[in-house]
């Protein structure tokens, strides 16, 4: 399906691939991977097109389909479903032509093309993409222009969910989604029926969703087989194994040249000292991946204090006249560890400005620690930084009694070297603001901290020094994340903010993913309960008999049947050996991966057609009576 080959390319005299090759098979789901900033975004855009490279091809079947969420989103009059109906540009056109009245012959082929394009089943399709990212029937019928932009964005994911392009490319699907949009999205993806490639730091996701593991490292691409994890462990153990050869090399190396240094100048040992150098010239070098410099963080401590830090008594709060969360009983202790759960709009982000003192309570009683200081990340707080400001200048307008060394090291402690502090802000990346943003939240040494969405920006070694960071804090930890794993590592309570309050779930994550999903089949259920009371009874002529088949022909359909299943069950046997031999490993070191991967993708067209002959003898059948 996608062919790199010998990529390279420079952006601002900045090499980003130095002859970076890869190949991913037709219907293979893939992760992209790698640090902030080595040139994920980037190679996206140059398989879309956006970006040429200095040299070297993108290669991909002429009439593939690539789809991509666009950095606008939509917005305007037209409904997330009529959006979302109108990314199917072939049933778009053929329903305005129909329109058209087009003459009988023609009229014939566009039913005809949008019986098999199943054009019919297009809007509950869609339907079902909006609902698992969150929008219920009335929110897929309000105009695009009343939602935030997050949610458009949604609405622009979804579109591209529902095309199917033969190639999908997606760039951090999840930054705005909630964790019950993600647990939907991860199910989709693994399911999904083309080719993808997708550009995630969001450990979950890539374990549930993609089948490889492609490595942006030292200006390479490198194709692994498995999820994360199992991508995590191959390149930890080949990292040790280089590690330890390279080590046996370097001791071997300095044996040798003692002896050289030791009698090179004696007559006698002369030749045996050349023989010796020759042999040092001709050892091998064992080059080890080294990362560039991971990630710090650390928080200071802060004061102690005695508990609660923070309690709620019969609390309600809101915007205005507007109440969102009542009858809230909630404490915080110094020690807290909480993961806010719950859909994006049920009073999560108003929770935690109320812990954090931006919104008085409306109602009831809400008691605070003397001195409490609480450090509130926020994704908008990105946006606050003065993008012509360098990290020190930043640190010196909130500290301007201490000296340029004190400064240099609190930007020291989340990972500011000397070349990053006096980068203007706007020159940051995603990443590194994030870290800025830590760094001042970290200033008065709070004892809580309010954690929304913290590593929407961060990568895999940055995400773990984050969470690391936070276990030695010794304070109160307040949650809101996408990202399972995250939830998982650190919290040690879970609040659920759902029906305008806040409760104790009982249960973890997987308890909580199975609460998601039961709540959807339920909700699934009433809704076509619902269709199905509303539907009005009206009575049907009586179908006229289908005149029966003669008996030659209902044997032919049963033996096309048989042979059918048949051929399906012997092609499902010889996925799963092709399948098996990928999954051990020797493939791809014997370098017969592509060819398997090409035999793989044969055997389950083959499976495909089997099948449609299969149902279309079966029901052939069932009419005949």
């Amino acid at each position: 399906m996608l062919h790199i080959n010998n990529l390279v390319y420079r952006i601002q005299g900045r090499l980003l691939f130095d002859h970076a090759s890869a190949a991913i098979s037709t219907g293979h789901r893939v992760g992209l991977v790698g640090r902030n900033g080595t040139g994920k975004s980037t190679l996206l855009r140059i398989i879309l097109g956006e970006a040429q490279p200095d040299d070297g091809i993108i290669r991909m079947p002429q009439r593939a389909t690539v789809g991509t969420v666009a950095q606008e989103a939509p917005d305007g009059e037209e409904t997330p479903i009529g959006h979302v109906l109108s990314a199917d540009a072939e049933r778009e056109a053929l329903l305005a032509e129909r329109e058209a009245s087009p003459d009988l012959i023609r009229a014939g082929e566009i039913e005809l093309r949008l019986v098999e394009i199943e054009a019919h089943a297009a809007p509950a399709r869609a339907a079902r993409i909006l609902a698992g990212l969150g929008f219920d029937h009335e929110a897929q019928q309000r105009p695009l222009r009343t939602f935030s932009g997050g949610w458009r964005m949604r609405v622009a994911l979804a579109a591209q969910l529902f095309r199917q392009p033969d190639l999908l490319l997606l760039d951090e699907p999840t930054n705005h989604l909630d964790l019950e949009a993600t647990i939907w999205l991860q199910g989709f993806l693994a399911s999904y029926p083309g080719t993808l490639l997708l550009v995630s730091h969001d450990r979950e996701l890539l374990n549930e969703s993609v089948e490889h593991i492609l490595h942006l490292d030292q200006l390479k691409l490198r194709l692994f087989y498995g999820n994360y994890d199992r991508f995590a462990e191959a390149l930890a153990e080949e990292r040790r194994r280089l590690t330890a050869e390279a080590a046996k090399i370097d001791a071997k190396r300095k044996h040798m040249q003692s002896f050289v240094d030791r009698f090179r100048a004696k007559a006698s040992k002369a030749r045996q000292a050349q023989s010796r150098l020759k042999a040092i010239a001709k050892l091998a070098t064992i080059e080890v991946s080294v990362d560039a410099r991971a990630p710090t963080f650390t928080f200071p401590d802060p004061p102690e204090m005695a508990p609660p830090l923070l309690r709620l008594d019969r609390a309600s709060v809101g915007y205005g006249d507007k109440v969102v969360l009542r009858n809230l009983d909630l404490a915080l202790d110094p020690d807290d560890r909480v993961a806010l759960l719950g859909s994006n709009g049920n009073g999560k982000s108003t929770l935690a400005k109320l812990f954090s003192n931006q919104l008085p309570v409306m109602d009831g009683e809400v008691y605070r620690a003397a001195r409490l200081s609480v450090g509130f990340f926020a994704q908008h707080q990105l946006d606050l930084l003065d993008p012509k400001r360098t990290p020190l200048e930043h640190i010196a307008e909130r500290r301007p009694k201490e000296t340029a060394t004190q400064w240099r090291s609190r930007l020291g402690r989340f990972g500011f070297g000397e070349d990053q502090v006096n980068t203007i802000a706007s020159n940051l990346s995603g990443g590194e603001k994030a870290r800025l943003v830590f760094c001042l939240i970290s200033l008065d040494a709070p004892q809580l901290l309010i954690l929304d969405e913290p590593t929407n920006h961060l990568d895999m070694d940055a995400r773990t020094a984050l969470i690391e960071a936070i276990g030695d804090f010794p304070g109160a930890v307040v949650l809101v994340s996408h990202d399972p794993h995250l939830v998982r590592l650190i919290a040690d309570r879970l609040w659920l903010v759902e029906g305008g309050t806040v409760r104790t779930f009982e249960g973890d994550v997987d308890d909580y993913r199975n609460h998601v999903l039961a709540q959807r089949q339920e909700e699934r259920r009433a809704q076509r309960a619902a269709k199905s009371e509303a539907k009005p009874k009206v009575e049907r002529p009586a179908k006229p008999p289908v005149a029966r088949l003669d008996r030659d022909r209902k044997l032919a359909l049963r033996k096309e049947a048989r042979d059918a299943e048949a051929e399906i069950t012997r092609l499902e046997r010889e996925r799963a050996k092709i399948e098996a031999e990928l999954a051990g490993g020797e493939a791809y070191r014997a370098g017969k991966a592509a060819e398997l991967g090409r035999k793989r993708n044969n055997v389950i067209e083959k499976i495909a057609a089997a099948e449609a002959r299969w149902v279309k003898a079966s029901e052939a059948l069932e009419a005949a009576g």
